[in-house]
């Protein structure tokens, strides 16, 4: 197996750099291709099934709220899960504008069969990391998407979907 050679301050170069990044993007697009490819599901679409299973009830803003993305994205993941009929959705009594999300038995089997970690590679390495590692990589990360003058809403799309 090829790795990339780790760099020091004065042999570093964007070269090196950029080769890290493709690990990284290679690793995170494998999982989700082998996710797909078993279950017949996108990585996102897994991670939101998982988490209506791990909340039953939970509502559409507690789907974004615990995926870090934006409301009208976990609306889009749910009506998939509906439609494949892996989930279901019960409007609120109290106010028919809120609605409360249950996984169904075939979503419990599609779940048993994905291969984990549900929410992605990328999010559960992260989750591993010191809080001193993860503020001196957002840091990091902050000054490059500077340089890159790119679109930040983009923050609120899954990887799984880009």
């Amino acid at each position: 197996m090829n790795t990339v050679p780790v760099a020091s301050a004065d042999t570093v170069t964007p070269a090196i750099v950029l080769r890290r990044f493709r690990v990284v993007f290679n690793a995170v697009r494998t999982h989700f291709r082998q996710t797909e490819k078993e279950v017949g599901l996108g990585g996102a679409q897994i991670w939101a099934l998982a988490v209506i299973k791990a909340n039953p009830g939970i509502g559409m803003g507690g789907v974004a709220s615990h995926m870090e993305i934006h409301q009208s994205t976990a609306s889009n993941l749910v009506k998939t899960l509906l439609r494949k009929e892996l989930i279901r959705l019960d409007k609120a009594p109290d106010d028919r504008r809120n609605v409360h999300l249950k996984i169904l038995p075939a979503g419990t089997r599609l779940l048993k069969k994905a291969p984990g970690p549900f929410e992605g590679v990328l999010p559960q390495a992260l989750g591993q990391m010191s809080a001193q590692t993860l503020l001196r990589l957002d840091q990091d990360l902050g000054e490059l998407i500077a340089l890159l003058n790119a679109d930040e809403s983009a923050a609120q799309t899954p990887l799984a979907q880009l």
